[in-house]
């Protein structure tokens, strides 16, 4: 029997995907792995596998168009079964057909796929949609890779584990610059990732009444314990693996805050899931330590390391920047003394955390100089109210200024 193959819901936050490429048309065999096609989300670019024997059938979106979740992707049956009535039957397909797996995922490019002039080498090349762009994104000569796929096909691992050769090239990267004796623009089309910021980070600001507390924090015995703590420490620690522990420990003694709205009632969490804002040129994505009360100071580190890699190389899987439920985001290394930061929903709350700069203070034997970090809490007043973020702001506070006491 004809089954349905539907666009799954691949992150909690996706409405719809994208049709990359389809890497099968109509009439062709399909067996259970078989990537059918690379579907653009909201977060990432991913390689669609069917579960499915036969012949598909019916492809329901072109490539370049997008389908709502739950929309028909295609139809997959024997060669000459009639499958119409399916197409309106919502009931007709089995539940292994709705939910496909997805092998392999990488973070979306916000540049659209561009038709461009290939080479004649790479007109020879067979090659995934997928492993094309990512072979592009990394500046790797895809003809150079050998294929691993059906047919010698290349496909996203042997990308992910090509070796590029230690030889080097004398060429010099040639830089084309827009006459500016004419006006002119170029239009970006918006990638599912940027039309998801959009339109959550829209909903958060107009929908949750904001409101924002800033405290300066002294950070001396926080340098001075990270010194310490990196004489013996397996992982380098940084200063945000400070914060995110000191958080932590914060949202166990202030559950209010570790909560968020859910119109008809607010949801207080007993896990304690810390989302860390990474900023990518694609847009912002949030890697989330999750039971981060839970964990020492370098397995926090170890793990911030990990995940930030894996978004900056594109390998971040989608249960790797889902489920927070407080948000961190440190622009301090971007030399950005204070800023106030939109809600990450469903959060309830997200830290905006500055650099630390050196002040002169007055101490009890004179004039002195002082680390001083502010950070500023972004608050949905519906489920926090200020007393109770204030309250926590001090107890965060009382950890950063003495680490000490978060260890015990």
């Amino acid at each position: 029997m004809a089954e349905v193959i539907r666009m799954p819901r691949l992150s909690d936050t996706m409405t719809e995907g994208k049709i990359v490429a389809w890497n099968k048309k109509v009439g062709d065999k399909i067996k259970p792995g078989d990537v059918l096609a690379d579907v653009e989300t909201d977060k990432a670019t991913m390689e669609l596998e069917s579960y499915n024997d036969g012949v598909l059938l019916h492809i329901g979106v072109e490539a370049g168009n997008a389908v709502q979740v739950d929309g028909i992707l295609a139809i997959v049956g024997k060669a000459g079964e009639d499958f119409k009535d399916l197409l309106t039957d919502k009931k007709a397909e089995s539940p292994s057909a709705v939910v496909e797996a997805l092998a392999t995922a990488s973070v979306a490019s916000s540049q659209p796929i561009a038709a461009t002039v290939a080479s004649s080498n790479e007109d020879r090349v067979k090659a995934s949609p997928l492993a094309k762009k990512i072979a592009a994104d990394k500046g790797i000569d895809i003809s150079k890779l050998a294929g691993t796929g059906d047919g010698g096909r290349v496909i996203k691992k042997d990308v992910d584990d090509y070796t590029p050769s230690s030889a080097k090239t004398d060429s010099i990267p040639v830089f084309n610059f827009v006459s500016t004796t004419e006006e002119g623009h170029t239009d970006i089309p918006l990638s599912q990732m940027r039309k998801t910021i959009a339109r959550r980070l829209s909903e958060s600001m107009f929908n949750a009444p904001h409101f924002y507390l800033t405290m300066e924090m002294n950070m001396d015995n926080a340098i001075a314990a990270r010194n310490s703590i990196n004489e013996i420490s397996p992982v380098k620690v940084s200063f945000n693996d400070i914060i995110i522990k000191a958080c932590a420990a914060a949202l166990r003694q202030h559950p209010d805050v570790n909560s968020s709205w859910m119109n008809d009632f607010i949801r207080r969490n007993h896990h304690i899931h810390i989302g860390s804002a990474v900023a990518m040129p694609e847009g912002l994505i949030v890697p989330v330590i999750k039971f981060a009360d839970q964990k020492s100071l370098s397995q926090i580190a170890a793990e911030t390391k990990s995940l930030y890699a894996k978004a900056k190389d594109k390998k971040i899987q989608p249960a790797e920047f889902s489920g927070n439920t407080f948000t961190i985001s440190n622009l301090g290394m971007m030399d950005i003394e204070e800023f106030t930061a939109i809600i990450n929903p469903p959060d309830s709350c997200i830290l905006a955390v500055g650099r630390i700069k050196e002040v002169v203070v007055k101490k009890a034997t004179g004039f002195d100089v002082a680390n001083m970090m502010k950070v500023t809490l972004s608050c949905d007043h519906r489920s926090v109210d200020g007393a109770v973020a204030a309250s926590f702001l001090q107890t965060l506070k009382k950890y950063i200024e003495n680490p000490v006491t978060m260890l015990v």
